[in-house]
């Protein structure tokens, strides 16, 4: 499990600790040098990192032709920058990359609550938090692009049960997941081809009013 202090000075604000443990859970890793490379519907095999210029290089050499998930919240590595030159190496840094997957996973949730009506009772709410998920994983939720779709605003995302029941959420397919990874916005002049997209998203707005 991911260490109590490093969630309470690193995560989302906007993410109740419970919520931000049961996200890395889910959709995370234990790992802040963890990356996973995706060609399609299949898992690439790469060494496995074992420093942060390591790391780096693995991202640097996939970026662009395969869709990336990075560090402990296996945030997308494609999004916000524009070719691999661009890279930060915060991004396998343990607590920016904690804090880049949270914010970005509160907006996701907070796009789900809006679609299910913001709902208070708290029987809702763990399968609001299982379709965050799966959007998280995906990218998609409902037809929409979670990554690329505004923000809906400023709201405390509550904290779900711990039980999960099945989502009742529309699953795309896998072309479509990997396309939501590789294909951030701005990129509808590239034909959707992920390995032409033009990434870049602006994250300074998440959690912005």
């Amino acid at each position: 499990m991911v260490d109590s202090a490093l969630i309470q000075q690193c995560a989302d604000p906007g993410l109740k600790p419970a919520i931000v443990e049961q996200f890395i859970e889910r959709a995370g890793s234990q790992d802040p040098l963890a990356v996973t490379v995706r060609s399609g519907n299949r898992v690439v095999l790469v060494p496995k990192p074992t420093t942060p210029d390591e790391a780096m290089e693995l991202i640097r050499q996939n970026i662009g032709r395969n869709s990336l998930r990075v560090g402990i919240t296996q945030y997308p590595a494609g999004l916000g920058i524009m070719e691999a030159g661009e890279l930060k190496l915060d991004i396998v840094d343990a607590c920016a990359n904690l804090k880049m997957g949270t914010a970005l996973f509160a907006k996701v949730y907070r796009i789900v609550m809006k679609w299910y009506g913001n709902p208070t009772d708290k029987e809702a709410l763990p399968q609001v938090f299982d379709d965050a998920i799966i959007a998280w994983q995906s990218g998609y939720f409902e037809g929409t692009a979670v990554f690329r779709a505004p923000d809906p605003g400023e709201v405390q995302v509550p904290e779900p049960d711990k039980e999960e029941p099945t989502s009742n959420a529309t699953q795309p397919s896998a072309d479509s997941a990997e396309e939501a990874v590789s294909d951030p916005v701005r990129d509808e002049a590239r034909d959707g081809d992920p390995n032409k997209a033009g990434i870049r998203v602006n994250l300074s707005g998440i959690g912005a009013e």
